[in-house]
């Protein structure tokens, strides 16, 4: 805490229902891919990704999913696909690790908080726990938390991408099907550069862009109340 807030421009959308049925009409053209183990009641994916660490990805992403459920009584999940670096357990308050539901493919039954559908990897780790994995130890984690968790009927489920546009997001981004994205950056040039090679890396996927949110816009001193 530097003595203030820090505050967000976020890029509304006029209806948000409207543009998720837009985009998951274009993105799941054909065979859906969704309808498989945990996902099959899933509406919308939406995905909310950074091209860089540390611009409050992962906050963006929780506060999208509590702000939908809470105040708009959205049926909401929110996945951490952050494997290396999961974060919303901490952020939602839930820890420990999952029970799973009776049938004949038993599922991950997901934490609840705030009226949120929550899985992450930390609910699997210790708090200092670093996770040294590769490429396909991480891919089948995700899908197991992913297509092995009981989502139930919802109508978004949000995803916390990992940070960057290499192997581990084109990877995630192929294998979700998503609806669309939400970028987050920050107002630095160097932020803004690579929130559009994000954009870029979502174009070359085929995922439509539902918007961008400008973190951390300005501060907001305590005392006087003067933005900067």
């Amino acid at each position: 805490n530097t003595g203030g807030n820090h505050s967000s421009n976020i890029m509304l959308i006029p209806s948000l229902r409207r543009l998720f049925s837009a985009a998951a009409t274009a993105a799941t053209a054909g065979t859906d891919p969704r309808k498989k183990l945990g996902l099959a009641d899933v509406q919308y994916i939406v995905a909310v990704s950074s091209a860089k660490g540390g611009v409050g990805k992962s906050t963006t992403a929780v506060n999208l999913a509590v702000a939908l459920a809470t105040s708009l009584g959205v049926r909401v999940g929110l996945l951490d696909a952050d494997i290396h670096g999961p974060s919303i357990g901490k952020m939602m308050n839930l820890q420990g690790k999952p029970s799973l539901c009776d049938g004949p493919q038993p599922l991950l039954r997901p934490k609840e908080n705030y009226r949120v559908k929550v899985m992450s990897m930390a609910f699997f780790m210790e708090d200092d726990e670093p996770v040294i994995w590769r490429g396909p130890m991480v891919n089948n984690a995700f899908d197991k938390m992913l297509l092995g968790t009981a989502w139930g009927g919802l109508e978004v489920l949000v995803v916390d991408m990992p940070p960057g546009t290499g192997d581990a997001q084109i990877n995630l981004g192929q294998r979700i099907p998503l609806s669309g994205a939400v970028v987050v950056s920050t107002p630095q040039d160097v932020a803004l550069l690579d929130a559009r090679r994000g954009i870029h890396m979502f174009n070359k996927l085929r995922v439509p862009v539902l918007g961008m949110v400008e973190n951390m816009s300005y501060h907001q001193c305590r005392s006087c109340g003067h933005k900067e």
